[in-house]
């Protein structure tokens, strides 16, 4: 939910509420009310009056084809809950209506097919309801049930609602989709030429280098090395085996190993997260569809396909990668884990190779100097020391607006209650009728706001919920002991008994120079003066600085009567409230206070709160993806600023595999034609 609010600063607040303070980090995003009815605008209402007008157009046979019927919606007591996903009588019911068919139970149920189900408990509604879209088949329907014609006769198309489409759309996995669109052999070699002065005139396999096992780096992999590319895949950090280990060596003996975290090895950061599929880029688009049902190809449940709100957890990421991993070993791909690439080798302007070392090891005695054909930078927000070496090579960096902030965490099922009221009980630690609780709130301080009590400073900046991790923990991403940072994970199951979401306030380069950062990688510096002040208020040791919101809101710190907290390293109380300038304090204050009003119980005395992140763009070409500062080198995905979660992160590494395919002479297609239209999401996160 996202709502703006001109209120004035209430004079007294509920302030009961224990929370845990901590930095988060996050590119802004953009938040629209939908208008609908009235409230459109007329520009709105006349593009509305011409898509109906084509809609009604495009039909030539109604009883050829597929129906799609969106926004049926049926109510908790009808519905057999969240997990089931098929056709059931409640929903028959809802389509008949739609039909104006009179015997729901005389619909064959073959005839119909889920395409979406979501949950709606907005307060605005009389009634939570399931939401569903649905697939109608007419040719199976009159074939079922002959008594259907008439009522067919008399449908007609309607925005938003009811949507005719000539034949079925078929969604397939990437691997499917690049064979059908004629992958050459991965026995042939190929003539590489690429049109510039460094050119390879030997007839051989084109050698990529892939920095990063994340999702960009992954599914750039795979369609590099599904078109017969020489694919070398290196990761810094370890086997999702492994780094699961070095991962729980940290939660419970407090060793760190600075290359194999939370935060590097294999799938990058969103392994050990929520693992979140939502994405902002279309979840109808082709090219979601084909990331999402290649996760499915490799072992995520079909759900996901259907869920309104997919995501997959730690627990089934893992063994998904494991089964990615192995099919990039059989189509040839080199992985090459516990090594990091130290510096670019760069001849002409053109980069033809890296410089490698064993991460394992602290001293860069070993180094390797390793040729390529062209280099995909596929890291996360994490490799700073790349920002380093990029900025040695005179490489374009553009800092970008972000957030910093806390992250709440509360009692889950305070959260249930807040949002589900009755409902509540069929939560059932995820495994109930309907979904474990979230939320989404955003405020935006306005000066215009007479009533605001805030100082100048603290206007114009929105303070937004995001990573919204329900029946989750918080856990340490932290890849230096002398810095924290903080994130939330959650299991498939959602059943811990915590919720947490980052609370942040949005800064820019301003906030940078007040603090005398400067430069492209003054965001990385403001951030990592945040982690470090943390540290020191932790005392050390990974122990996080906690304060509960109600002395967070006057400024006072109390040390008994903490409430538990999901993070395992221990927390200690502190002054958080002198953490971040006035300004973003006197934010979070007046944005709290707001959230409250639209989720009341949301301060309360059993919560807590944390976060950090980076935000860098790396300038590249729209159409090639190549940098527009050195030849060679394709910067993709999170860390290079153009994706901001798994979904968009992969669908970024795949448009990035099919360029450097075209460019290197392995795909001689149109990319629009086979992926659609690409949509940069390097500006929002998800």
């Amino acid at each position: 939910m996202s709502f703006q609010a001109s209120l004035p600063f209430p004079p007294s607040l509920p302030h009961s509420i224990p929370g845990l303070l901590h930095l988060r980090r996050q590119t802004v995003p953009l938040f629209c009310a939908k208008r609908t009815g009235k409230q459109r605008y007329p520009s709105e209402k006349k593009k509305l009056k011409l898509k109906q007008k084509e809609a009604l157009s495009s039909v030539t046979d109604k009883f050829q084809g597929i129906w799609r019927l969106s926004k049926l919606a049926v109510s908790v007591k009808n519905d057999p809950g969240k997990d089931f996903l098929h056709i059931h009588i409640g929903l028959l019911q809802e389509i008949a209506k739609v039909l104006e068919f009179p015997v729901a139970s005389l619909l064959p149920e073959e005839a119909f097919s889920v395409v979406r189900k979501s949950f709606d408990a907005r307060k605005v509604l009389k009634e939570a309801k399931f939401v569903y879209t649905v697939d109608m088949d007419v040719s199976k329907l009159l074939s079922l049930e002959p008594r259907t014609w008439d009522f067919i006769s008399r449908l007609e198309p309607k925005v938003g609602l009811i949507e005719h489409m000539p034949r079925e759309r078929i969604s397939r996995d990437l691997t499917s989709i690049i064979h059908s669109n004629g992958a050459l052999s991965r026995e042939q070699g190929h003539n590489i030429d690429s049109g510039e002065s460094h050119k390879c005139s030997t007839v051989r396999k084109p050698r990529i280098a892939i920095v990063g096992s994340g999702p960009s780096g992954l599914f750039a992999s795979l369609v590099l090395a599904e078109f017969g590319a020489d694919v070398t895949l290196i990761e810094r950090g370890q086997a999702v085996e492994r780094r699961g280990r070095d991962i729980g060596a940290l939660v419970v003996r407090r060793i760190l190993e600075s290359e194999s975290n939370f935060c590097f090895g294999e799938g990058g950061a969103g392994t050990w997260s929520d693992g979140k599929l939502v994405t902002r880029i279309g979840r109808n688009s082709d090219c979601v569809l084909m990331i999402m049902n290649t996760l499915v190809h490799f072992g995520a449940p079909k759900s996901i396909l259907v869920d309104g709100k997919p995501h997959l957890g730690t627990d089934r990421l893992v063994p998904l990668l494991r089964n990615f991993r192995q099919h990039l070993q059989s189509l040839g791909v080199d992985i090459r884990f516990g090594m990091r690439v130290d510096d670019l080798l760069i001849q002409n302007g053109h980069v033809v190779g890296v410089e490698v070392s064993d991460s394992t090891k602290k001293l860069r005695s070993d180094c390797k100097k390793l040729g390529f054909d062209a280099v995909i930078l596929a890291v996360g927000h994490s490799a700073r020391d790349i920002y380093q070496m990029l900025l040695s090579h005179n490489v374009d960096l553009i800092p970008k607006d972000f957030a910093v902030g806390l992250r709440v965490e509360h009692p889950q099922e305070l959260i249930n209650n807040i949002q589900y009221s009755a409902l509540a009980n069929e939560v059932c630690s995820g495994r109930g009728k309907v979904p474990v609780a979230d939320y989404k709130v955003v405020q935006y301080v306005d000066d215009k706001d007479k009533n605001s009590p805030l100082k100048s400073e603290s206007t114009n900046h929105s303070c937004y919920s995001f990573c919204m991790c329900p029946g989750g923990q918080v856990v340490l991403t932290s890849t230096s002991p002398s810095e924290i940072c903080i994130n939330g994970m959650s299991f498939s199951r959602r059943a811990s008994r915590w919720a947490n979401a980052a609370l942040v306030v949005t800064v820019s380069t301003k906030d940078f120079n007040a603090l005398n950062f400067h430069g492209p990688l003054a965001g990385v510096e403001f951030q990592r003066e945040f982690e470090r002040r943390a540290a020191i208020m932790g005392g050390g040791n990974f122990v996080l600085p906690v304060q509960t919101v109600s002395d967070f809101m006057d400024n006072k710190v109390s040390v008994t009567s903490m409430p538990s907290s999901s993070y395992r390293l221990g927390v200690k109380a502190a002054s958080l409230h002198e953490l971040f300038p006035i300004y973003m304090t006197d934010a979070l204050r007046y944005s709290i206070a707001m959230f409250d009003k639209e989720l009341p119980g949301f301060i309360s005395k059993e919560a807590l709160l944390h976060g950090v992140e980076l935000s860098i763009q790396i300038p590249r070409d729209s159409d090639t993806y190549e940098s527009m500062s050195l030849r060679g080198l394709y910067p993709v995905g999170e860390g290079a600023g153009y994706a901001g979660g798994i979904v968009s992160a992969a669908v970024d590494g795949m448009y990035s595999g099919f360029s450097v395919a075209q460019k290197l002479g392995l795909f001689h297609g149109d990319i629009e034609s086979v992926l659609g239209k690409a949509q940069e999401s390097g500006m929002v996160k998800y």
